[in-house]
């Protein structure tokens, strides 16, 4: 079995032993059993298919991260995870999380700018002001 934690920044998202993990890096598609060399690689957005010890594929969408293998440990840090029974629910998931985080974006964009005019605004009077 394979000691699976998916880490996000702060906290720990999924601790679990499985059977094999398959996932995507920059050059392709690979995947983990028990007995596999120990390596590092970056992983790309997509989804992760892990198989419980009880052979239950369970999928996650993960955003990029880093994955570690060291004996019979795996490691993955990423920003973001989804856990999804299916890929129709996960797509759904994903889909939610990332309308809420386009608006937090552009509620944060809108707030720059504001603060970007202010400061120019400011600057301005204080030239007229000398």
């Amino acid at each position: 079995m394979i000691d699976l934690k998916i880490l996000l920044p702060g906290k720990t998202f999924l601790k679990r032993e499985v059977k094999k993990i398959t996932a995507e890096a920059e050059n392709g598609w690979f995947c983990l059993l028990p007995k596999h060399v120990d390596f590092t690689t970056s992983l790309t957005p997509g989804i992760l298919l892990l198989t419980t010890s009880e052979g239950k594929d369970v999928f996650l969408a993960i955003d990029e991260g880093i994955l570690v293998k060291y004996g019979n440990k795996v490691v993955i840090s990423t920003r973001n995870a989804i856990e999804g029974e299916d890929l129709g629910e996960l797509k759904n998931r994903v889909e939610e999380i990332f309308i809420k985080t386009d608006e937090k974006e552009k509620d944060a964009q809108i707030a720059l700018s504001k603060l970007e005019a202010d400061f120019v605004r400011s600057f301005l009077n204080l030239e007229t002001h000398e």
